[in-house]
């Protein structure tokens, strides 16, 4: 990212490693068939997603802080997070004068169970939508009517018509053409994506992506007519991104 100039983008959605790579391993073997649970789970165990705290906040601050460099004022950027990170996160934008917009609640409704019984079940992310002015720049683009007359059947908790509240209704299941060519352990659904762009994103520009993963991001940002450029430095992931966009090319595509 430390080569392209100040100002290059108009939005960033970055899906950083969450650091949850910790603890034992488990697996969930769904081959009886439970109504609502999509098939097998795992936790992710991957070691780019296991770093020692003080790492950690190194890290994020150093991406956080290309962020700031290359997003325009009139512009803004998305942080997928839980709790496992999403304070750090918090505590680096402050650190890097970076406002936050809004906190979103991504609420799961078909979330893994809790199998030990020890604690609630999980059922949120967090997403952070935050802009570059700080304070007293506040010139970030927001499609407010958009974003109020917008139509998700799937939201439950969503009005057309009634304004967009910070507690998003998004299942986390997948199309089987995001699927069709390899999954990434942590994938969001493209629905996900596409609210952001619907509420940030201008009717032309480009999006910055420093964590590309198996390229939903970019996929959808193509659906949306803009261009990206995106980061990934796993090469199965890359090979899955790339596939995923060269589909669309191959055979057109519509908005979602």
């Amino acid at each position: 990212m430390s080569r392209f100039p100040a100002s290059s983008f108009d939005l960033a959605i970055a899906d950083p490693p969450y650091n949850l790579s910790s603890g034992g391993n488990w697996k969930w073997d769904n081959s009886v068939k439970l109504k609502g649970m999509g098939g097998n789970w795992n936790k992710v165990m991957e070691s780019w997603d296991n770093m020692p705290l003080t790492d950690y906040l190194s890290f994020t601050l150093a991406w956080l802080s290309e962020i700031k460099r290359l997003v325009k004022p009139e512009g803004s950027f998305w942080i997928h997070g839980t709790y496992h990170n999403i304070g750090i996160v918090n505590l680096c934008m402050q650190m890097l004068g970076l406002e936050i917009i809004n906190e979103i609640v991504w609420f799961k409704r078909n979330s893994f169970p809790n199998l030990s019984g020890r604690r609630l079940t999980a059922s949120h992310e967090t997403i952070l939508w935050g802009h570059t002015g700080g304070s007293k720049n506040r010139k970030y683009l927001f499609n407010y009517e958009a974003s109020k007359s917008k139509n998700y059947p799937e939201d439950l908790l969503k009005t057309p018509g009634k304004q967009m509240r910070t507690i998003w209704d998004i299942p986390n299941n997948k199309r089987k053409e995001e699927l069709q060519f390899g999954n990434h352990p942590t994938q969001k659904p493209e629905r996900l994506i596409a609210r952001m762009l619907d509420i940030s994103a201008p009717k032309s520009g480009t999006v910055l992506v420093p964590f590309v993963g198996s390229g939903t991001e970019c996929v959808v940002a193509k659906k949306y007519h803009l261009d990206y450029v995106g980061f990934e430095i796993e090469q199965s992931y890359i090979d899955i991104a790339k596939k995923r966009i060269d589909f669309l090319d191959n055979q057109g595509y519509l908005f979602l």
